[in-house]
């Protein structure tokens, strides 16, 4: 089994090697893959080094799996490519996630839709991804109508030139700005760039995506996204609005029952989810479970994930896993 991580020295591409090493996945030969002005550097994965090697080699090399965080140009370039010489591809980027040909995957909701003619799979935004675990299993028992959220976003997911930025301003240095002010003691109602709408690329990926992964057009979702000084996860405020009312306890005892999924919702003892926890693992976090009383059949939840971990790059390598558990990729010839 040759797997390929392209991005392997960014920052997802990191945390992939990791999450791959972690969870054991079976690679006989590993080809990470990186721009021009990293090819022939050195990546350790496990007790080994390896070597950098640029996309054309790696589309010769003909891998199994090709796990995709180089962004969405090089991903509406090369992945086609790697999938015309037999190899799966599952992208991180924007690329592909609304393409109605490609599927957009969160393994515990919808891997069921892969199939072996699936060469090009779309990893959900990581905003995304968090949310929908909790809603999956929420709009199966009580259907959503309407969902409005606010999220509350870890600097990481702009990615290295973002953590220096806050690493300068909490010493005071000058340096490279990510953002178009300090991030330091801040906020900025600002992810992605802004639409003709007034909204940011991120805000309409929180609605088409989950209308798309639900496979629900009728859910309304409206989004607000901004960037906080926090390195440890995304944090999302979201409101839903069901078709039937619900009780509290059958809430809590869904979404505890629902795999990936943690409960953490004990005001009596402080107890609720915070990037500071979550940084590092893989579950989505949900807490301040309560009823929205100003709205009939109305939730409150507070959702936080690791957003390079669950929102990246374990949910690309559990769609790998998923992939070889059912037989819809295997080994091929050199």
């Amino acid at each position: 089994m040759r797997v390929a991580v392209v991005g392997a020295t960014g920052m997802v591409g990191q945390v992939m090697l990791k999450v791959l090493e972690e969870r054991n996945f079976p690679i006989d030969e590993l080809i990470p893959v990186a721009s021009e002005r990293s090819i022939g550097k050195k990546i350790q994965y496990k007790d080994a080094l390896y070597e950098v090697v640029g996309l054309q080699d790696a589309v010769s090399a003909r891998p199994d799996i090709a796990l995709f965080s180089a962004g969405g140009s090089t991903s509406l370039e090369w992945a086609p490519k790697f999938a015309e010489v037999g190899t799966t591809v599952i992208d991180n980027s924007s690329a592909w996630r609304m393409d109605p040909t490609k599927k957009l995957v969160v393994p515990e909701i919808n891997a069921s839709t892969l199939t072996e003619d699936d060469k090009v799979i779309a990893n959900p935004n990581c905003s995304t991804i968090q949310m929908v675990m909790a809603l999956a299993p929420l709009h199966k028992q009580y259907k959503i109508k309407r969902a409005v959220v606010s999220t509350y976003q870890s600097i990481t997911g702009t990615g290295v030139k973002a953590v220096r930025q806050l690493e300068n301003e909490y010493s005071g240095q000058a340096g490279e700005m990510a953002y178009p002010y300090p991030i330091h003691r801040n906020a900025l109602p600002h992810c992605d760039v802004f639409e003709e709408n007034g909204y940011t690329k991120e805000e309409l990926k929180l609605v088409r995506e989950t209308q798309k992964i639900l496979d629900d057009r009728t859910i309304a979702v409206t989004a607000t996204a901004i960037r906080i000084p926090v390195v440890g996860g995304h944090s999302e405020s979201v409101n839903i609005e069901f078709e039937r009312d619900f009780d509290l306890a059958d809430v809590r005892k869904i979404l505890h029952e629902t795999d990936g999924v943690t409960v953490q919702d004990n005001p009596d003892t402080n107890t609720y989810p915070m990037p500071i926890y979550a940084e590092g693992k893989d579950d989505v976090f949900v807490g301040r479970i309560r009823r929205d009383g100003s709205q009939a059949n109305s939730l409150n939840l507070w959702i936080v994930s690791d957003n390079l971990r669950k929102g990246a790059a374990t949910n690309a390598v559990q769609i790998a896993e998923y992939l070889l558990q059912h037989n819809l990729v295997s080994a091929q010839l050199a």
